[in-house]
């Protein structure tokens, strides 16, 4: 008997019997999911044709040829593939009955979320050091931030995001799932996932915390130094007007900062044992909705220079792709 309860153990340790798994984040919203889908599905059309107005008119306006919206056309290419993780599936499950989602599924889904999410921290840490650079350093500006130092730190971003990722993916789906299979979340985030294993989670715990911690402090500290030698070059400018302008080139930014890091520090930096599925479901709908909402709309409405750009392609139909001012 022994024997036999020795080999369960091996088992139980070596492989996961959950083959699929349950998401519940939806299944208590009762009548209201026609009203949440019609909304969810309007608010990602608005994200998708936000973000591919953004890229297009970055792309087709050589006037926007420069390192601030080169890394904003990044930006919007990493939100819009970073909803389109997500939101889909949501989509579905708030019309269908049977709200499941592979093993395999799950991973890779947690896999390129926080890819996306990682990049998005790291492109929003690299767009305050292009700020700072632009208003700190004004003449060495082309030489600091020339193209090829552009592609370098997007994919550097890029790279760092996917390991980040990769190896949080790997510290959770390496653990037992023996049942229950019930996410409770609209889709697989570390947290819910991981209070579903079978055995003890406190080292892989640990690790991912500690990742999200560099994930997210590094570049918001690295924001926060930008930022406070950037009021301090901009009260040395002697012009109200001068103040002014150089201010809001950089308020944009800081909206989408503070909302993007706020939102991800309160789920993330802390650890999993004080999840809580109400709160935490609410506050993952604004970094996963809001924010890419938020971003195409603070860029294209407090940015005169997008503002004119995108005039420009609807007056001239978008078929030139060369604009002078």
């Amino acid at each position: 008997m022994v024997k036999v309860n020795l080999w369960d153990q091996v088992n139980q340790g070596n492989f996961s019997s959950v083959t699929e798994f349950l998401l519940m984040g939806v299944s208590s919203l009762g009548k209201i999911q026609l009203i949440l889908f019609a909304l969810f599905l309007c608010l990602y059309m608005i994200i998708l044709s936000g973000n591919i107005t953004i890229v297009t008119v970055i792309r087709l306006d050589h006037s926007l040829h420069v390192p601030m919206y080169f890394f904003l056309g990044i930006l919007s290419i990493s939100e819009t593939c970073y909803t389109l993780v997500i939101l889909p599936k949501m989509l579905i499950n708030l019309l269908s009955l049977l709200r499941t989602i592979s093993f395999t599924n799950c991973a890779t889904q947690m896999f390129f979320f926080l890819g996306f999410a990682i990049t998005n921290c790291m492109l929003l840490g690299v767009m305050g050091y292009d700020r700072y650079v632009a208003i700190c350093h004004p003449l060495r500006y082309p030489v600091l931030m020339c193209w090829k130092i552009c592609g370098q730190l997007a994919a550097s971003c890029a790279g760092i995001g996917f390991m980040l990722s990769l190896l949080d993916s790997l510290l959770v789906f390496e653990l037992p799932f023996c049942g229950p299979n019930k996410i409770n979340h609209y889709f697989c985030d570390i947290s819910p996932v991981i209070q579903l294993a079978c055995t003890d989670t406190y080292i892989n715990e640990l690790v991912i915390f500690i990742g999200g911690v560099l994930a997210l402090m590094v570049p918001l500290t690295f924001i926060c130094f930008s930022y406070g030698f950037i009021v301090r070059a901009i009260l040395r400018i002697p012009s109200a007007e001068g103040k002014r302008k150089a201010f809001s080139t950089c308020a944009s930014h800081l909206t989408v900062v503070i909302v993007h890091y706020g939102c991800a520090s309160f789920v993330y930096l802390r650890p999993s044992t004080k999840y809580s599925s109400s709160k935490d479901r609410l506050v993952t709908v604004t970094y996963t909705v809001v924010t890419p909402l938020l971003n195409p709309m603070v860029y294209s409405l407090r940015n005169k220079d997008v503002q004119v750009a995108i005039r420009k392609m609807i007056a001239w139909g978008g078929f030139y792709p060369k604009a002078k001012i």
